[in-house]
């Protein structure tokens, strides 16, 4: 049996600020070894001069497939904190440090219900853990790199789950069925400097790009669907850099962020903006950057098997939800179907990131919930 507290203290005393993996992957070589896992590290870059340290550990050869996905990566602690942020001080019966909640304790809770899984007697399928060192950055050594050598390598499970931290008030309150996309947009309008006094020898970028922007603007994307709130396209920065008063500058800049449901697709978008640009700026740069399209698992055998386990192990029956920003679920959605459950996340990313102790032992509980729901 493995205990999830002492787990999640031992990686959260890894200083593992993304894409540092400060022996975090170890940890849980150490912990999974034991119990029978063939682990295999995957390890792809560099990026900013680090090679990202990612874990691929299955147990079983057979159907059905589980996963279990996360990650060992943090933001950086910060300032602000009372105690050490890789301490991992339990004071008062609450366990802090960076990565408490977001998302180690739910790495170490899941390793846990896979120790007490296979402590009941022999697996009637497999089990798998996907461990990346790269979601807290950039997100292009990580999971996606890794779920390419999975394809490869015929290791693509029936289902995955992301261990975020998705409750919302208390654990087993929500559950994380798909994502909006979110998308990017850099525009460079270019005009003609001149004269304030003398516009008609001059052609004002900031007028054409008003005019793009109010159009993008005017009209909602959507209403929404039945699973997902309405899209949002916010401009997020207007720039001239003009130090004058007197002065029509040579160019314009905007920036774009869109946060889209399953209505849309990256695409798309693209073509709207590209298309508004055409009509009243032809003379423009546009750079277009999607951290990942919408996705969505409908509710249907799988997702029941989640909501009944998570309900046994908790005693309330979560909310399907699909807001948020974005996830590793992103990635995983294009090779099987994916959910997300975890603990309650109110003080990820914050100073003083905490957990109470009861918290990571009950989500171990409903993890070996859930892997029993599964058939494994």
């Amino acid at each position: 049996m493995i205990d999830p507290v002492g787990l999640t203290q031992a990686l959260v005393r890894c200083a593992s600020v993304t894409p540092a993996d400060a022996g975090a992957i170890a940890v849980l070589e150490t912990a999974l070894t034991p119990l029978g896992f063939a682990c295999t590290r995957l390890r792809f870059g560099p990026r900013d001069g680090a090679i990202v340290e990612n874990l691929f550990a299955r147990i079983g050869a057979s159907s059905p497939h589980f996963c279990f996905a996360g990650h060992t990566d943090v933001v950086p602690p910060g300032s602000g904190w009372s105690l050490d942020p890789f301490a991992a001080e339990i004071r008062d019966g609450v366990l802090y440090g960076r990565g408490a909640a977001d998302m180690k304790s739910g790495v170490a809770a899941f390793v846990a219900a896979a120790a007490a899984r296979l402590s009941a007697g022999p697996l009637r399928g497999s089990i798998s853990l996907l461990i990346t060192g790269d979601e807290e950055g950039l997100a292009r050594d990580g999971t996606a790199r890794v779920l390419e050598w999975m394809a490869a390598n015929g290791q693509i499970p029936d289902f995955c789950l992301v261990g975020e931290p998705t409750s919302v008030e208390a654990l087993g309150d929500t559950i994380k069925i798909g994502r909006r996309g979110s998308l990017n947009a850099a525009i460079i309008v270019r005009g003609i400097q001149g004269h304030a006094a003398y516009p008609q020898r001059a052609d004002n970028p900031v007028h054409r790009l008003v005019r793009v922007l109010a159009e993008l603007t005017a009209e909602p994307l959507d209403n929404g669907t039945e699973w997902f709130e309405p899209s949002s396209l916010q401009v997020t920065s207007i720039d001239v850099g003009n130090a004058a008063t007197n002065v029509i500058p040579g160019t314009a800049t905007a920036k774009l962020n869109v946060r889209f449901n399953d209505r849309h697709s990256a695409a798309a978008l693209e073509a709207m903006i590209r298309a508004g640009l055409a009509r009243h700026a032809p003379d423009h740069a546009l750079e277009i950057d999607c951290s990942g399209e919408a996705f969505l698992t409908k509710p249907g055998p799988d997702v029941e098997r989640l909501v009944a386990a998570i309900a046994r192990a908790t005693d309330r029956t979560p909310k399907l939800d699909t807001g948020g920003g974005t996830s590793d679920a992103r990635f995983i959605a294009r090779h099987c179907p994916v959910a997300e459950f975890g603990l309650v996340g109110t003080t990820m990313h914050k100073a003083d990131e905490r957990v109470e102790v009861s918290q990571i032992t009950s989500l171990a509980e409903a993890y070996r919930q859930v892997i029993d729901a599964f058939g494994v």
